[in-house]
């Protein structure tokens, strides 16, 4: 089956939800596309699993796209082992109650997938069960993922990437464009930070505010560095030059006459 073929035959199955079809980006990698309710996110991805056609057996990943005020986008890939096609499934959660069904019942595999779209975006799983944290430590706070999210480390230590490639000291380059996770000048220091972003936190909160870098002074041009000055006479290594002692005379030589008795 083509992609608009599954997308087609998904969006019919699911009648008469208000599914929309689509074809992703990829060219000969792209893959049907169906956007869903989130009342139907559970039902459509069982669909896709025991309609003989589609037979989208393998659960291959889910994650989450933050739409800013729009929301969240929870997206999960399933594909046929059998078929040889695949599925993009995506439903829109509201920012401020993102929650949807759990699909662990349907597909095993997408337990940890679910519990790390919760730690990094926030994002529960209604019959989970078992949302505890997967990669970050229990104290952390806050959901990293987000693009609201502060990464401190960013703000106290320039972005390697800030420099496009082509500028100069000097500019004349393209307009630097400021990193994800980076507030704008002027915001940093009363947005507060979340325990263990960078180890410290700021705000009402607690913690200590992000150092800045400290600034290196300028190297000098190579050839530009100062002449050295020479050391005036009576330093200690001018004494110590002028006590050397000289060749001793031999005090018998004094009378003009040789040690033998001849004359020189």
């Amino acid at each position: 089956m083509t992609p608009e073929e599954v997308g087609a035959r998904l969006v019919a199955l699911l009648a008469p939800v208000a599914a929309t079809p689509s074809v992703s980006g990829g060219q000969r990698f792209a893959r049907a596309t169906v956007d869903v309710p989130p009342a139907n996110w559970s039902d459509a991805l069982r669909t896709a699993r025991d309609d003989a056609e589609l037979a989208c057996d393998f659960f291959d990943w889910l994650s989450a796209v933050d739409e800013l005020a729009e929301g969240f986008d929870v997206v999960t890939h399933l594909w046929s082992t059998r078929l040889r096609h695949g599925v993009l499934l995506r439903t829109r959660v509201p920012r401020d109650a993102p929650d949807v069904a759990s699909v662990v019942d349907i597909y095993p595999g997408a337990a940890w997938h679910e519990r790390e779209t919760y730690e990094m975006f926030g994002i529960g799983f209604t019959g989970h069960g078992e949302l505890r944290p997967l990669l970050l430590p229990p104290e952390f706070e806050g959901h990293p993922l987000r693009k609201e999210f502060v990464l401190a480390s960013r703000v106290a230590k320039p972005w390697p990437g800030a420099k496009e490639p082509g500028e100069s000291e000097a500019g004349g380059g393209r307009r630097p464009i400021r990193p994800p996770g980076v507030p704008a000048p002027g915001e940093w220091g009363t947005t507060p930070t979340p325990a263990g972003a960078g180890g410290v936190g700021e705000g009402p909160r607690g913690g200590t505010p992000a150092r800045p870098a400290g600034e290196r002074p300028a190297r000098p041009a190579p050839g530009a560095r100062p002449a050295r000055t020479p050391r005036p006479a009576g330093t200690a290594d001018g004494a110590a030059g002028s006590a050397r002692p000289g060749p001793v005379a031999d005090p018998q030589a004094s009378d003009g006459t040789d040690d033998d008795g001849g004359t020189r």
